[in-house]
């Protein structure tokens, strides 16, 4: 009996990586990992539009890169990339918190097609692309207890494309015949990690997005650098026809070759950069400061006031917005309209009396406490107590995090506000000031659809979707085990 049930779990786990890696095998991730199917995922694709200069934003200082040969990392395969363990005293530390290094990784095309990176740029498709995935240090002890955090993870992108030979790659694809089976691994000597990245650290996009495999939890911080950097044609076929995504016993080898994923939605985000040179008419981005003045006058503000006066800080930006102009002429004219100062300390933890008005605010992402995924999906489906389908847990989880995710970002001004937040955020506000915002808010809905007709259907902004601010229950669900088995050692390796 041991014998046939341990043959039918490796059947079912061959079966299920057959699935998830076959060509559409993306298609089916979210029917066993349901944040797949979930909003802020990754990787997207970053447009001109999308872009908002940050004038803040700092090169990336990188610390303890320069490994020595005589400290030993496994380079690995898992079956879906080729990846190598880094030593957790390489830190990353431009960041509102210190991370520290865990692993790096790669996406690459086929021979056939040598288009593989996972991001694009105008469309653009490169070569490959690495991963350099760092986890927060500040506050977990390791990549796995951080991965499900919202606050979790911050990875650095390196787009790749093929050109001169590149010295530093070959410190480690000169072993990968070692790995050219699924589970295999080596020892490598260590080396300048550094010397895998572009020369300048100070050119970068940077946005709010997830894991780009399974169990694509959106709790990654992305740097993708603007500059690609080379390797030459020989080195890109080490990647592309030297290594396979089936074990070495297997009697079909499965060439391992274009695993990137498709694009995915912007769902209200924006990208910041930290450069202006070449980008013709890109706006800076919204202040803080505005953004926290536009969450307390929803808190705790008059929404009457708010719907004539400044309606279209609420709306998604389309072009020729001057929301921090609007901001500062209402403010002159009117003064300011919340009822408490300004401050982060006071937004992020507001009084008594306002949690009392806005009962909702602790679940709205106004602490600064992590969002845990897991935990989340366990809620859902105990709240449910029943079984969902695949598209009701999606859904609920969607509705779930959405507006918890959009407030945070928005505040991070990494995403514009979007109306489900809103509608949150009002909640327990006065009926008569509410129902006018609800009226203003579905005129101008409509109005930003006629002037910008592209927006929604280019960014995924639900201009013609408002439903004005009822509430919908959520669906219901039961609890599930973990972790995924997606979370194995080898992917997690520290």
């Amino acid at each position: 009996m041991q014998v046939l049930s341990a043959t039918l779990a490796a059947v079912l786990q061959v079966t299920l990586f057959a699935l998830l890696h076959g060509p559409e095998g993306e298609r089916h991730w979210s029917k066993h990992y349901p944040f797949c199917g979930g909003v802020f995922q990754s990787p997207i694709d970053i447009q001109t539009d999308l872009l908002r200069f940050d004038p803040t934003l700092r090169p990336i200082e990188l610390h303890d890169y320069n490994l020595s040969a005589n400290e030993h990392l496994t380079l690995g395969n898992n079956g879906h990339s080729v990846q190598l363990s880094l030593p957790s005293r390489m830190v990353l530390s431009s960041l509102p918190h210190r991370y520290s290094a865990a692993q790096l990784h790669f996406h690459w095309g086929s021979t056939n097609a040598p288009t593989g990176s996972e991001h694009l740029v105008n469309g653009k498709r490169f070569a490959a692309e690495m991963h350099i995935v760092h986890f927060n240090s500040d506050k977990y002890a390791n990549v796995s207890m951080a991965v499900d955090k919202s606050d979790g993870l911050a990875v650095l992108g390196v787009l790749v494309e093929v050109g001169e030979f590149n010295p530093a790659f070959d410190q480690f694809l000169k072993f990968i015949n070692g790995i050219k089976y699924r589970d295999q691994r080596v020892k490598v000597p260590g080396f300048n990690i550094r010397a895998l990245l572009p020369a300048r650290l100070d050119e970068y996009y940077r946005y709010d997005g997830s894991l780009t495999t399974p169990p694509c939890y959106p709790s990654v911080l992305w740097t993708l650098f603007r500059s690609p950097i080379q390797i030459s044609p020989k080195q890109f076929l080490s990647l592309a026809s030297a290594v396979y995504s089936s074990h070495a016993q297997e009697s079909n080898s499965v060439a391992l070759n274009s695993n990137y994923r498709k694009p995915q939605l912007p769902d209200n985000r924006v990208v910041l950069v930290s450069f202006k040179e070449g980008l013709h008419g890109i706006r800076t981005v919204t202040s803080p400061l505005v953004r926290k003045q536009v969450i307390q006058q929803l808190l705790v503000g008059d929404l009457a006031d708010l719907a004539d006066e400044d309606l279209y800080q609420l709306l998604p930006s389309g072009p020729e917005s001057g929301a921090d102009k609007k901001w500062k002429a209402f403010n002159k004219k009117h003064g300011p309209r919340t009822h408490h100062a300004n401050t982060k300390k006071q937004l992020l933890h507001p009084p008594k009396k306002s949690r009392k008005n806005n009962h909702h605010v602790g679940s709205l992402g106004l602490t600064e406490e992590a969002l845990c995924y897991v935990s989340l999906e366990h809620r859902v489906r105990h709240q449910a107590k029943q079984s969902l389908t695949v598209g009701q847990l999606v859904h609920a989880l969607r509705d779930l995090v959405f507006p918890e995710l959009n407030l945070r970002s928005y505040l991070g001004c990494k995403s514009e506000l979007d109306f489900s937040t809103i509608r949150h955020l009002i909640r327990g506000r006065p009926t008569d000031e509410v129902l006018e915002l609800d009226g203003s808010l579905r005129r101008a809905s409509i109005g930003l659809n006629k002037m910008f007709p592209s927006v929604a259907s280019k960014h995924g902004v639900p201009a013609t979707k408002y439903e004005g601010f009822s509430n919908a229950a959520g669906p219901k669900s039961q609890p599930q085990g973990f972790p995924h088995p997606w979370l194995l050692p080898m992917e997690w390796e520290d």
